[in-house]
């Protein structure tokens, strides 16, 4: 989740979905992380995936790690999120991966799972790793099975990103609160008034069908499983469908025309649901001017919405693990890490760095107020369980949704075959 925009997910997840399930990971042997030199000083590898523009920014955070232990060398390696993960099985499999690495949600029951990844709680009790201080319970998503097995550098949550310009004009203004019947209802006034779609394809994002069973008592996932049904399924798939044929939603053969620029910032569709992190992309994309908007609900009050993040993971078969939590501690701590990294993976996960950090632009600052608005607004809750195989059956969810609404099969087939890959996922 993180650090590129919702159409440069998508375009990940098609080949990560086919790669990652593709790729089996054996039960790693012994080794990882080099060893010291003469000198008590040792080096600790760590890998990361996204553009350029990160690793600039990792680069200069690590220089100041470096400074204040001189005695720690970190060696780095970094990729694009697909080429990242295709790297990191073959080293898991083979005994050798990062002493310390990026990670996210959708990896963490998948590695624990065959003993990839360390519990950083004997570091935390020996003092050189602290979980205090960080924003609104979000070091609770490194948490699984009473391990701790990540360590958040940011914070995101999904957002509703609209074209302030088309529903202004189409007199629709988004509050907290709203429900769904309203938001659909905007999307065919806008398409009646504006005569442009009203969303660009909400039916495909996993995250967002999520929420929306969260606020229906359900999840898309349980700690082993499915949270939710064929029936469920059929519905939404079903009224995604309805509403991509009556022109509320934007054609998803125009979605693909667009990419590698979002259909939002193509003029194509009014709306779009992404984490909110991303949505600094719509602003350099599109000529129209951009906005978040509350996430619609069921009740008028439950939004499903929970905090997510992108985190610091270290390897089970590290040599160095004090050395590897004192990194980690650094790297989410720092107030200088803080105003260097801004929000590249998310609204700053510490009170230390979030302080430190004040954004200047437009859109940053309409993230971190975004944040700060939803955590007051009280609708806040755990994040959902993500089982082993959570990256797979997100790739097959979109893949399969995008088929679906562009006629390729029907929706009770697509339902079907989402079911029979995702059970296999789950069971791998």
């Amino acid at each position: 989740m993180h650090g590129g925009g919702n159409m440069e997910r998508r375009t990940v997840l098609k080949a990560a979905g086919a790669s990652l399930a593709a790729l089996g990971l054996t039960a790693a042997g012994c080794g990882g992380g080099n060893g010291g030199a003469g000198d008590g000083t040792v080096t600790i590898r760590y890998a990361w995936w996204g553009a350029e523009e990160r690793t600039k920014r990792i680069n200069k955070s690590i220089a100041l790690f470096e400074k204040k232990y001189p005695k720690i060398k970190v060696e780095t390696d970094f990729q694009d999120y697909v080429a990242f993960w295709e790297k990191f099985q073959t080293q898991a499999a083979g005994g050798n991966p990062p002493d310390v690495f990026q990670n996210s949600v959708a990896f963490l029951r998948k590695y624990d799972k065959r003993g990839v990844l360390l519990d950083l709680k004997s570091q935390v009790d020996a003092g050189n790793l602290s979980m205090e201080n960080f924003r609104a319970g979000v070091e609770k998503v490194g948490e699984v099975d009473g391990k701790l097995l990540g360590v958040p550098v940011g914070s995101n949550t999904m957002s509703l990103v609209i074209d302030e310009k088309v529903f202004e004009k189409a007199g629709i203004k988004a509050e907290q609160g709203w429900t769904w019947d309203e938001y659909f209802a905007a999307l065919e006034k806008i398409r009646n008034t504006q005569k442009v779609a009203g969303d660009t394809g909400y039916f495909g994002i996993m995250y967002l069908y999520d929420l929306y069973l969260r606020q229906n008592g359900k999840a898309f996932f349980t700690e082993d499983g499915l949270g939710f049904d064929e029936a469920d399924l059929t519905e939404w798939w079903t009224d995604g469908f309805n509403r991509v044929k009556a022109g509320a939603v934007t054609d998803p053969k125009k979605v693909e025309q667009n990419k590698p620029k979002s259909s939002l910032a193509a003029g194509d569709g009014a709306s779009e649901f992404t984490w909110d992190n991303f949505t600094v992309r719509y602003t350099t994309e599109g000529d129209s001017t951009y906005g978040l908007a509350p996430i619609p609900t069921t009740d008028g009050k439950e939004t499903g919405q929970y905090l997510s993040s992108l985190m610091l993971s270290a390897s089970a078969r590290t040599k160095h693990p004090k050395e590897v939590a004192q990194f980690i501690d650094f790297m989410v701590h720092d107030p200088e890490v803080g105003k260097i990294m801004g929000y590249d993976r998310g609204i700053l996960a510490t009170t230390e760095q979030f302080e430190a950090y004040q954004p200047t632009d437009a859109p940053q600052k309409a993230i971190a107020q975004y944040e700060k608005d939803v955590a007051e607004a009280g609708v806040l809750g755990p994040i959902t369980p993500h089982p082993a195989g959570a990256d797979t059956v997100e790739a097959a969810f979109l893949r399969i949704a995008g088929d679906m609404a562009q006629g390729k099969t029907k929706v009770s087939d697509a339902v079907k075959q989402f079911f029979s890959e995702a059970e296999t996922a789950l069971a791998a």
